[in-house]
């Protein structure tokens, strides 16, 4: 590699690395610390440290530093440490953001490091039994090495890829699939960029193409920020107003389009009773059981935390009677879900079907709140009369 392109591809690295120092700096002070952004830190850590990597191998390969045994050994197997680790934080941010469950029991834990574990401990005990099989005596590294540089990172690739296959196809909306499907294929597209690059060793495709791919994402990740309620992580309420404002969310052909209002009965008392914490817990609980619901059902449908222990739902079926089958499965979950809990969990219904030209959707809203309120008066006057 000549000077003048070795200064070119360490500038690009340079480039990339403040790139990520920046949205590092940005999310370590971001006040929303939930474990996938912590996780998303991990990722960045370590495409930064690949960087600094690739600069030193420029530096080696133009001769800027000595190109001696010790320094491209070294170099080599900080590039195979680094490879397989951005694949190993991407699965662990990839598990905490499709929320597997029990990803931090211990022992999951160190199943999924194991194949690191093992591979750097056979590449370590390869090297000192037969070093000429890895690197020859020009110091280019063979067949075996690359095996080993992307042995660990596939079978991180095969986890990834399932879990986010596995969301997505849970998933009814479309763009919600997409979201799954772009974090799963997102190694895919990085190692891609790095396949052009070992194509064309002295051009620095593979951190520019880490870089965009990243910025997308990290975008798509602040206008989640914006528009879920941190909390539940379902819809916030300025994501509702925009979801009403398109005329085509709003009429479907061949179908109803129905707003139901919902809320966790006794709320005020759970936050007296036992804390504001369970509070939080059972709004958790009760936005799963709603989603778990709503995704057993093929109609088109929005849901979103309204405020306090408020949830709109506006969906779109065929008929009538599916409206009241849906209320019936969200009923039953939060009450399965109340195993779960000290308290006793339900959640009072009230719903209007939208006419288009007839009433505005605010209107639709109002009305079916005040059947809600109809409805906990209703259970109100029961309790009353059990008691009496």
């Amino acid at each position: 590699m000549e000077v003048s392109a070795a200064v070119y591809y360490i500038e690009a690295n340079v480039v990339c690395l403040i790139v990520f120092g920046i949205l590092l700096f940005h999310n370590h002070f971001n006040i929303d610390r939930q474990e996938k952004m912590i996780k998303f830190d991990h990722v960045l850590v370590i495409f930064m440290l690949y960087f600094a990597v690739d600069c030193m191998w420029a530096l080696i390969e133009s001769n800027l530093i000595p190109r001696t045994r010790f320094l491209v050994v070294i170099n080599d197997f900080l590039v195979y440490i680094l490879m397989a680790a951005t694949m190993y934080f991407w699965l662990q941010f990839v598990m905490a953001y499709e929320q597997v469950p029990h990803r931090n029991r211990r022992i999951n834990k160190f199943a999924v490091l194991f194949p690191f574990m093992i591979s750097t401990l056979v590449m370590i005990i390869h090297y000192f039994i037969a070093p000429g099989s890895l690197i020859n005596d020009s110091l280019d590294t063979l067949w075996a090495y690359n095996i080993y540089l992307v042995a660990v990172p596939y079978i991180y690739m095969a986890a990834i890829i399932f879990y986010t296959v596995r969301k997505a196809r849970s998933e009814k909306q479309a763009d919600e699939k997409r979201k799954h499907l772009f974090i799963g294929f997102f190694p895919l597209m990085v190692i891609a960029g790095g396949g052009v690059q070992f194509v064309f060793p002295y051009i620095p495709i593979y951190c520019f193409s880490a870089m965009a791919l990243m910025l997308v994402f990290y975008i798509q990740s602040l206008e989640l920020r914006v528009s879920l309620d941190p909390l539940t992580q379902l819809n916030n309420r300025s994501q509702l107003a925009h979801y009403v404002s398109l005329r085509s969310n709003l009429s479907v052909e061949g179908r109803l389009t129905v707003v139901i209002m919902m809320d966790i009965d006794g709320f005020k008392s759970i936050n007296d009773s036992y804390g504001h914490s369970e509070g939080d817990n059972a709004l958790v609980i009760v936005a799963d059981s709603l989603k778990k619901a709503v995704n057993s059902h093929s109609m088109p449908s929005f849901l979103c935390r309204y405020g306090g222990d408020e949830f709109i739902l506006i969906i779109h079926p065929v008929q009538l009677q599916e409206t009241e089958q849906l209320i019936q499965d969200l009923r039953a979950e939060a009450a399965k879900a109340s195993g779960q809990t000290p308290f006793t969990l339900s959640v009072s219904f009230g719903y209007d079907v939208y006419e288009d030209g007839k009433e505005s959707i605010r209107d639709c809203i109002n009305n079916a709140d005040k059947k809600l309120y109809l409805e906990k008066e209703r259970k109100k006057n029961k309790a009353r009369q059990a008691a009496g």
